[in-house]
């Protein structure tokens, strides 16, 4: 194994990267981040027509964020000889990661049962759009369409607004980290089976399963969830008001908190009203509730309710753009943006991971690879010599 790790947590796994794009690179930026060795695998340049997506921008915040504390290595499978390098990998790592369509790794001879005949330790880990099998499984899938197939476009926006995207990568980024907690499992059994297993997860049940309430309401009550807009669609009040110089959002649901709240702005009588009296009739009287808020509200600043709520314990809080959200002293405290130095001079900010392990926690070791920066170094490991490492470059293997 390489020095150079990022925590001693993860250090024993060897992780090849093979994913693209954004679900499977959050996938193993985790496992980076707590130590594996994450060789990321990629085709030369100009071999890839889609390269520009993932790959050429190696200087782009968002590619050193995606892919810091990885290894990289360039490997055209396209070529019987890059192909033959992947299963030499393949018999000393412990996991392969990829996010092809489900029949791109038949094709190749690098699906489950192929892997694991050369190694019955691995996990394959599969990420898809809409899954290994079923009526769709062939089809292309990007975060977008996927919000849309998962219901979360039908919920986001204002009532009447029409479907609206969330403005981050719901879909790509949950399924990444379901994938993460299942490769940790499979690791896990492994170490009373001795056995690898197949683990697959898609973006389209990412999505569903990121419904949650929403789609539980449904599934058992019949309640259609539409779009609520800063409202929350089962809890009053709560949501997006205005003080006299912004808005903030109130989270005053509960029977405890609304008492609280109510004292906190010296309005007894709300508590005494007979429409209010219970959370549901909260939500069924929400407008005239809202109005009676926002009157209080506009009297005084955003700063002055969020502590005298939050004083109260009451949730209450700022609404940030991104450039505020990254001065707040919360989040300063916590550590939620660092400088790395980068390998072509220079620093790169990166996003830390927010989970945190009080003995042995992720760390940034190193930012995002060029482009093969360590192909020769990785071969050299898996016993190529220099004579081999020549051949396989003029054969364009690598």
């Amino acid at each position: 194994m390489p020095s150079l790790s990022a925590s001693p947590a993860l250090r024993r796994f060897r992780v090849l990267d093979l994913s693209r794009v954004r679900a499977g690179p959050t996938c193993v930026r985790m496992l980076a981040d707590f130590g594996a060795d994450v060789i990321r695998i990629e085709p030369p340049p100009g071999v890839d027509p889609n390269e520009a997506m993932f790959a050429a921008d190696r200087w782009s915040g968002d590619f050193q964020n995606l892919n810091r504390n990885k290894r990289s290595l360039t490997l055209n499978l396209k070529k019987p000889e890059g192909l033959a390098v992947l299963k030499r990998l393949v018999a000393d790592a412990d996991v392969v990661v990829e996010n092809w369509r489900p029949d791109v790794k038949a094709r190749l001879g690098v699906d489950y049962e192929a892997l694991r005949a050369l190694n019955p330790r691995i996990i394959l880990a599969s990420i898809s759009g809409f899954g290994q099998s079923g009526p769709y499984a062939a089809r292309p899938g990007f975060d977008q369409i996927v919000q849309g197939m998962g219901g979360l476009m039908s919920v986001t926006g204002l009532p009447g607004q029409g479907p609206v995207r969330a403005g981050l990568a719901v879909a790509d980024s949950s399924t990444g980290l379901y994938t993460a907690i299942g490769i940790l499992t499979a690791l896990l059994e492994r170490e009373v089976s001795g056995q690898g297993q197949w683990v697959h997860a898609s973006l389209l049940h990412a999505q569903v399963a990121m419904m949650d309430f929403q789609a539980a309401r449904y599934l058992n009550d019949g309640d259609i969830p539409r779009q609520e807009g800063n409202d929350h669609p089962t809890s009053s009040p709560m949501g997006l008001f205005q003080a006299s110089d912004g808005p903030f959002n109130l989270g005053a649901s509960g029977e405890g908190n609304w008492k609280r709240f109510c004292e906190a702005l010296g309005r007894s009588d709300w508590l005494a009203d007979p429409e209010y009296a219970t959370e549901k009739l909260r939500v069924s009287h929400r407008q005239r509730l809202n109005r009676e808020i926002q009157d209080v509200f506009m009297t005084a600043t955003v700063a002055h309710w969020v502590e005298l709520l939050n004083a109260a314990g009451v949730p209450a809080g700022p609404v940030y753009t991104v450039p505020q959200m990254f001065e707040d002293t919360q989040i300063r405290h916590l550590g939620v943006a660092r400088r790395c130095d980068a390998w072509q001079g220079g620093q790169r900010s990166m996003i830390t991971q927010p989970v945190t392990l009080a003995r042995t926690p992720a760390d940034i070791a190193r930012t995002a690879p060029g482009w093969g920066e360590h192909t020769d170094e990785v071969l050299r490991e898996a016993g190529y010599g220099a004579d081999d490492i020549r051949r396989l470059r003029d054969a364009g293997a690598i």
